[in-house]
């Protein structure tokens, strides 16, 4: 016989030793327990939307964030999402962006595997960006400086046969509503790059208690505190301890060292990747206008098929006047 849903959250709750008293005994609240009729009815919605954002953080704690988890816990109501050191690629942050797009805030520093093809998957759907978190490694690095011209708001020139055959989509803006870029060991190019042409985006913001140049900085945009740590404050630290692993503490002056790590070779396989991603519309597009215009010139060549296009014409004109 199956157990009750109520009964599997309600075990999966203490499993997590969600809101654990032993770190905080001064705590008025304690494990919530399901009842059948009230508390359910009220409330279980929003414990599964609780237990998502928790198993997304643990997972990410204990280096089990890939593409199939967080796409399998994705839920439209999430305002922000932290990936941070995760095996998440391109693929999932495109799907988890399309699921997701009232996201606020992101976190994608020390994602190896996400390049500035995942990022303009990010700023094409989540139109409320507001707070990006990027570097920590060689490679986030590397995709930052790559995804300065995806950050920037401008306006795409295209040309084309007829205004018809533009998208809106190739006519992009850019991140609009980006206003706090959290970069720790952003190059001196790009803070200059993005102070001349994009002066609304705020580098690095240090918080104050008169806020920053008018302007109150988020929590969000604290580049000491994990994005998700909200969502984990209350959950026992041995839910997601790993035996045997002790974390290291990096000094600076070795993180800035670590850019050789990246080598020329590995660099130039990037920018390749990156740009027949990014050509690649433009390629279908040239394709189909190829064949349309092949096809325009064997009408115009062919006398038979002359012949149908008249008659199909002349069909059309009667069956209009009728």
């Amino acid at each position: 016989m199956e157990r009750p849903a109520e009964e599997i959250v309600s075990a999966s709750l203490k499993k997590l030793a969600l809101i654990s008293t032993s770190l905080n005994p001064n705590s008025s609240r304690s494990i919530p327990t399901l009842q059948p009729s009230s508390w359910a009815g009220t409330n279980y919605e929003f414990m599964i939307f609780a237990l998502q954002l928790a198993i997304v953080a643990i997972a990410r704690r204990r280096k089990l964030l890939n593409d199939d988890v967080i796409v399998s816990l994705a839920d439209s109501s999430w305002e922000i999402l932290d990936i941070s050191g995760s095996d998440v690629t391109d693929v999932g942050l495109a799907e988890v962006s399309i699921i997701c797009s009232q996201i606020t805030a992101v976190d994608i520093s020390r994602c190896s595997q996400i390049t500035r093809a995942g990022v303009a998957e990010l700023v094409q759907h989540c139109k409320s960006l507001q707070t990006l978190r990027c570097g920590g490694c060689p490679r986030s690095n590397y995709t930052a400086r790559r995804s300065l011209g995806v950050l920037k708001p401008k306006l795409i020139d295209l040309e084309g046969d007829s205004w018809e055959e533009l998208d809106a989509a190739e006519i992009a803006h850019g991140a609009e509503s980006l206003r706090w870029l959290i970069w720790p060991m952003i190059d001196k190019n790009s803070q200059e790059t993005l102070a001349a042409e994009c002066p609304r985006i705020i580098v690095n913001p240090k918080p104050s208690p008169l806020g920053f140049h008018g302007l109150e900085v988020p929590l969000e945009a604290y580049a000491d505190i994990p994005l998700d740590n909200s969502v984990v404050k209350d959950i026992n630290p041995t839910t997601w301890a790993v035996g045997g692993f002790v974390p290291r503490s990096v000094s600076p002056s070795v993180s800035e060292n670590t850019e050789i790590e990246l080598s020329m070779a590995e660099r130039f396989r990037l920018a390749f990747v990156e740009r027949d991603t990014r050509l690649a519309p433009k390629r279908a597009k040239n394709a189909r206008q190829h064949q349309r215009r092949a096809e325009r010139e064997m009408l115009m060549s062919s006398t038979n098929a002359k012949a149908i296009a008249l008659a199909s014409r002349a069909t059309k004109s009667l069956h209009g006047k009728t």
